[in-house]
């Protein structure tokens, strides 16, 4: 199997519609890169297809899957796949990422991402369509830790059934420092402690964001708000326990504008430069 050589480095950032202009204009220089739903984007033409084909030329490119669902008891559609690929090597993306999630049965499609029981059987489950993904790409995808808010007939710990996902399907991971937090926060355990039990060898990209607590003892992944103090602080430590890899900034809705967008991006860009220069130097 290929494996696509890891090239990108710094702080990227989620491409929106409504950022389309900001990612466009000629004084911006503050992401490194963009991420793109390959779903979203697959076949267009008109007028988005030249926003993506201009983005494309300014920009490298990742791919974060939304429709994969790595957790549903039916084939892997290979049509879609079939997509996905062709589109990877069009825009020639680095990282293809997906959640380890659900979001779809049968004929329904939901609109959310629902986690997948943390037992043994899964993990077969999960890790053979993996493989299969892998081998009909002909590349490694990452799999990402997803926020959860109630777990489904747990038989192991989440960070157990992650690492045994990773191991036995042979792919990387893609930490999301923000769920992290949010699940530690719901769930009563230290975040800290739950991202050292991972395959930190494996990881090969980061997402951070921001979320709100709706409930004193409840926060909701929104990726509406800024990122908070202590999810910050999450990221810097983190930074120290793993090589250096893309990190990206997701922000969906409710976007700031430029300087303070800005902002939130080069306050990451100068963590990883600070964490990993000091790594790279040793």
């Amino acid at each position: 199997m290929r494996t696509t050589e890891n090239k990108l480095s710094g702080v990227g950032l989620g491409f929106r519609r409504d950022l389309a202009d900001y990612f466009l204009d000629s004084k911006t220089n503050a992401p490194r890169f963009v991420e793109l739903a390959p779903e979203n984007w697959m076949e267009i033409g008109g007028k988005w297809g030249k926003v993506l084909r201009a983005v494309a030329e300014r920009y490298p490119i990742t791919s974060h899957g939304l429709s994969l669902s790595l957790g549903s008891p039916e084939p892997i559609d290979k049509e879609f796949l079939s997509g996905v690929k062709k589109f990877l090597k069009s825009y020639n993306v680095q990282i293809y990422s997906e959640h380890l999630s659900f979001n779809k049965c049968g004929n329904a499609h939901l609109y959310d991402l629902l986690p997948i029981p943390f037992c043994e059987d899964a993990v077969k489950h999960v890790s053979q369509r993996i493989r299969e993904t892998q081998d009909f790409l002909g590349r490694k995808i990452a799999i990402e830790n997803v926020s959860y808010y109630t777990p489904i007939a747990p038989e192991i710990d989440e960070a157990t059934f992650i690492r045994s996902i990773v191991e036995e399907s042979d792919c990387n991971l893609l930490l999301d420092v923000n769920n992290v937090y949010v699940n530690a926060f719901n769930h009563g355990y230290d975040p800290k402690s739950f991202i050292q039990a991972l395959p930190l060898d494996k990881v090969v990209y980061i997402h951070m964001a921001g979320h709100e607590q709706r409930a004193p003892d409840l926060i909701i992944d929104t990726h509406g708000q800024p990122i908070i103090e202590p999810v910050f602080d999450l990221f810097d430590w983190t930074l120290t326990k793993i090589r250096e890899v893309p990190v990206l900034l997701e922000r969906d809705f409710n976007f700031p504008n430029a300087k303070e967008l800005e902002g939130e991006l080069g306050r990451l860009q100068a963590l990883v430069d600070s964490r990993w220069s000091i790594q790279n130097a040793a």
